[in-house]
């Protein structure tokens, strides 16, 4: 090499040092970092994406059972009542069968995506009570406060049922005067549900105690559609003489999860 460079009059170049090119040792180390830091974050969101999904989908199949245990707990309640009602009043149970075809046209047809607006809520409720009264005698007074709606915001359907049905089911005596009380209102994103109902010595019932499989559901699919923008309490007054659930959703243009 060193005659090559001297016929040809260049001046050879320095040998390389024997010791370790640390710079190139550096840069080798740098692009392996690089690529093994690409390639665990890829994995990290191939995985996260892939357990959101599961989340999701084991979410959409939770919500599915429970809203299918709660529209026939319904259902089958209100066939009950209706049978029992033929026995007193034919002309009256034909209307109480209009107005449970129009309330599971609304369940079957109109409640599918999981999400409904507001107002078909509200009118799906004010058809349950008027159900509901028909089959009540004189001694319980039965009032429905329905909400002011500037706007029409959805909501996911049947939540609210379950409180009101055990207000029909806790509050009415065939021998005492009853009143259920029942209202909803809206103010921006606060939607408050109040249910009182009067309750009786033979009938007593604690907070612990209120409810069954349509309320349990409720709570679990409050859980589920409205997490941290919720509240519900449920308590017996002071003279023991009415019982008070409350709800509150805080509503936003977030989609529910499909139910």
């Amino acid at each position: 090499m060193s005659k090559a460079f001297r016929e040809l009059g260049i001046p050879r170049p320095p040998k390389r040092s024997d010791r370790i090119d640390v710079f190139q040792i550096m840069m080798t180390l740098f692009m392996v970092g690089i690529s093994t830091s690409v390639t665990l974050i890829q994995k990290w969101q191939a995985d996260k994406q892939s357990r959101e999904a599961l989340e999701k989908e084991k979410i959409g199949s939770e919500l599915s059972f429970l809203k299918a245990q709660i529209n026939p707990h319904f259902f089958f309640n209100t066939l009950n009542n209706i049978y029992a009602l033929t026995h007193v009043d034919v002309d009256k149970s034909r209307k109480a069968l209009h107005k449970l075809s129009r309330m599971m046209r609304y369940l079957l047809y109109e409640t599918q995506s999981g999400i409904t607006p507001l107002s078909k809520e509200v009118s799906f409720i004010v058809d349950y009570i008027e159900l509901m009264k028909l089959r009540l005698n004189d001694t319980t007074t039965v009032v429905f406060e329905e909400p002011t709606l500037k706007s029409d915001p959805q909501i996911a359907p049947m939540l609210f049922l379950p409180y009101i049905e055990n207000a029909f089911k806790y509050g009415v005596s065939t021998t005492e005067p009853s009143t259920i009380s029942i209202s909803l209102e809206l103010q921006d994103k606060e939607l408050t549900m109040v249910v009182k109902n009067s309750i009786f010595k033979n009938n007593s019932i604690t907070a612990d105690e209120y409810g069954g499989i349509g309320l349990s559901n409720t709570k679990r699919r409050l859980e589920l559609l409205y997490p941290g923008k919720h509240t519900f309490s449920a308590h017996v007054t002071e003279d023991t003489k009415a019982f008070i659930v409350n709800l509150n959703l805080t509503l936003d243009d977030t989609e529910l999860h499909s139910s």
